[in-house]
């Protein structure tokens, strides 16, 4: 029997899309607990109960929503990472989690190689002194020839991997189960801290764990003058040590699109001269979304239609 389908990722319910009527078309009702904005933990605690499926974003899933979640029999996530989802608790609950692998892994690629750039290039700081009247020249850097890490080697991963070697650079990959069939000239797999120790810049596309991955021990080891790119999650580097690691010049720029919290506080890190942000955008194209949304919607017509 059809029944409430919750929408909640924000690319998708400010303004809806194309493909969701496909739910509509197989009897579904849809409803947006927060439109247009992450919701809190209380405006699904007002939707959830009584949907049987979830189009979810990245917003933080508890426990307390799942007990209240009675009937839902999916979560279909609209990305790939579900590190906001206790795995678990879901299970526990019958509740089927699904993801749409690889669907944003270009959008997310393009802005972290973007991010890259514009660090060794300063656009961000030279367009800000141009647009206050300032002429101010700070001297960059070329990529061709430097050595990039890039933590994660999964779809996201692979694709950051092939544009980098592209612009001229030496890549080396780190991921906890390295696919030994990706092996493109001028690449190669290595340890975790032999990638970092080595990196004149690393971009993150893996999953948080239980600490910090960039921490003050870390930070140390790495090359003078490294620059960070974190399109994945805030929880990978710690921020008391970024900020220190940025004051002596142990890191030259932190670009990041993930945040602690969305939309962000203001802190000393996220408003340091070196620091370039941009809004949780990496999917956030009209191409990675059509895709993310239509493999979402397949997933949750899958469990909830042709089970």
């Amino acid at each position: 029997m059809p029944g409430r389908i919750a929408i909640t990722p924000r690319s998708l319910s400010g303004s809806g899309h194309p493909v969701l009527t496909r739910l509509l078309d197989e009897g579904f009702e849809i409803v947006f607990p927060a439109p247009g904005k992450t919701p809190s933990e209380e405006e699904l605690l007002r939707t959830i109960p009584g949907c049987v499926g979830w189009l979810a974003g990245v917003e933080p899933i508890s426990t307390r929503v799942l007990d209240a979640a009675k009937g839902l029999r999916v979560i279909s996530r609209n990305g790939t990472g579900v590190d906001n989802i206790d795995l678990r608790e879901a299970e526990a609950r019958g509740i089927t989690v699904e993801r749409a692998m690889g669907a944003n892994a270009r959008g997310v690629a393009e802005l972290a190689v973007g991010l890259l750039l514009s660090a060794y290039r300063h656009i961000p700081w030279s367009h800000q002194h141009l647009a206050k009247g300032e002429w101010c020249r700070r001297i960059g850097q070329e990529v061709k020839g430097r050595t990039l890490a890039v933590v994660g080697c999964g779809a996201i991963g692979r694709e950051v991997v092939n544009m980098a070697l592209g612009l001229g650079m030496k890549v080396i990959g780190y991921d906890p189960y390295p696919d030994c069939s990706f092996a493109p000239t001028g690449f190669r797999f290595a340890g975790l801290e032999n990638a970092l120790m080595a990196a004149d810049a690393v971009s993150f596309h893996c999953p948080p764990g239980e600490k910090p991955i960039l921490d003050d021990a870390m930070l140390s080891r790495m090359k003078k003058g490294v620059i960070i790119v974190n399109t994945a999650r805030a929880e990978l580097i710690d921020d008391g040590a970024m900020l220190a690691a940025l004051e002596m010049g142990q890191v030259t720029t932190l670009a990041t699109d993930v945040f602690h919290h969305e939309p962000p506080e203001s802190s000393a890190l996220l408003s340091h001269e070196r620091v370039i942000l941009t809004p949780h955008a990496g999917g956030f194209t009209e191409e990675s979304v059509d895709r993310a949304t239509s493999v979402a919607v397949d997933n949750l017509l899958k469990n909830l239609v042709r089970p």
